[in-house]
């Protein structure tokens, strides 16, 4: 145990909380939990829940972080906080003072994150760790009816997992087949009254419109899905529209915790022996990665730019009304991209070959392509194009310059067909060829 007590941390918590407050800072209630390592990992595997359902991916994550961190060739996250009202966050019982201290800060920093960036105005946290509670019971439900069984249960879920986040990512509201139509001829309508001689759409059409949300079709449209194998999809897809805000603001999300942690402790006056310590970890989370982007160095680099720049009001309109896209496009100028050294390169067998670099015109070129990774910009975009003749399923990948990696969506194009159960084939674009999987 480290040389503090629980009376240490609730004297530090209401110090934070009287300094964030002075901000303006406006965050949930937080709930601290202690663990130990081994406990944090497990809280880890399951995305922090308190109660989350069985899946095998969930110990493999456990069992692999596990060894990792034994060999000493990983270290654990400094904290954990979800989403939630009131917030729940962990704190690592092996941890000093100063690094709990530095920790509540952060969390208090994420959590008026959750609370105010509009990514996240449909998460519902007031009901989030109940609805995942009743998801787990459901499932358990499934595993142990002797008519269904662990086996079938696991085979569903693992292909909805392969298309989890194949979602609208711009709304989480689903609109059916009905609702499409009847948009589509208000649009004909408007379009008639300037057009006489345009003809009347034809909705016979499935879907209507190109549909982003997979899990969401397959609901509405696959006709051979058992009631229960219907409930985990929706249980999936549902964990999915909750956790798809925290892909898409990363940088910012990290970033802002990270300069509120920075400001609250410094304000605190730490003695020396905790404020030395204090810097030295600071600096550990912010530092740049090798060979990768660290979203902490990003995001703290980022909003300490624009409250120079434009005053602290600027960095809170951007925390309510931004994602990580969004938030690159306008704040990440050529000045910070020579800060923060960024720059382009590919792998070669033998070598690295740098592509750009942050000059005039690479810059921008650099921003672009930090965009394609972040969030769910990394995840390929399938969308629904229609139901062919025997119930046949298209699926088009949305191609952006990257192909796609034939044999692992061979592997998801599989999955996609246990849940449509028929015939499923992806168009694609391999070396700028047409391409069928």
């Amino acid at each position: 145990m480290s040389s503090w007590t629980f009376d240490d941390l609730g004297i530090f918590d209401e110090r934070i909380c009287n300094i964030a407050q002075k901000h303006g800072l406006d965050w949930f209630p937080i709930i601290y939990e202690t663990c130990d390592y081994y406990e944090m990992i497990g809280n880890m595997s399951y995305n922090g829940m308190p109660s989350h359902y069985a899946h095998w991916s969930f110990g493999k994550s456990f069992e692999r972080t596990h060894q990792m961190y034994n060999l000493g060739a990983e270290g654990l996250p400094y904290e954990l906080i979800i989403n939630s009202d009131p917030a729940i966050a962990y704190l690592m019982r092996e941890n000093p003072l100063y690094l709990q201290v530095l920790i509540m800060a952060h969390c208090v920093g994420h959590s008026d994150f959750f609370k105010n960036n509009k990514e996240f105005a449909d998460t519902e946290p007031k009901r989030i760790v109940s609805k995942f509670r009743n998801a787990r019971k459901r499932i358990q439900g499934y595993i142990e009816d002797p008519s269904i069984g662990i086996g079938r249960v696991e085979v569903i879920l693992d292909a909805a997992h392969a298309v989890q986040f194949q979602t609208n990512r711009h709304s989480t509201r689903y609109f059916s087949q009905q609702e499409k139509e009847k948009e589509i001829l208000e649009e004909w309508v408007v379009g008639a009254k300037h057009d006489p001689s345009l003809g009347l759409p034809d909705l016979r059409k499935i879907p209507a419109k190109p549909e982003y949300d997979l899990l969401g079709f397959i609901l509405e449209h696959c006709r051979h899905l058992e009631s229960w194998e219907a409930d985990v999809l929706e249980i999936v897809r549902n964990e999915a529209y909750y956790f798809l805000p925290q892909m898409k603001t990363k940088i910012m999300n990290e970033g802002w915790a990270s300069t509120w942690h920075y400001k609250i402790c410094h304000e605190l006056n730490l003695d020396g022996n905790m404020h030395i310590p204090f810097i030295k970890s600071h600096n550990q989370v912010v530092r740049s990665h090798t060979g990768g982007v660290n979203p902490y160095h990003v995001g703290f680099a980022m909003f300490k730019d624009i409250e120079k720049r434009f005053g602290i009001d600027e960095c809170f309109i951007a925390r309510a009304t931004l994602n990580d896209e969004s938030f690159l496009r306008a704040y990440l100028t050529r000045e910070l991209c020579e800060e923060l050294e960024l720059f382009q390169f590919l792998e070669r067998e033998e070598f690295y070959l740098i592509t750009e670099v942050s000059d005039e015109e690479g810059w921008k070129n650099i921003r672009q392509g930090l965009i394609k990774q972040t969030g769910a910009n990394n995840i390929p975009i399938i969308y629904v194009e229609e139901i062919e003749e025997g119930e046949v399923l298209i699926l088009h990948h949305e191609h952006d310059g990257r192909d796609i990696e034939v044999s692992y969506a061979q592997k998801v194009v599989d999955h996609i067909q246990v849940l449509w159960k028929n015939t499923v084939k992806l168009i694609t674009t391999i070396e700028d060829e047409p391409f069928e999987i």
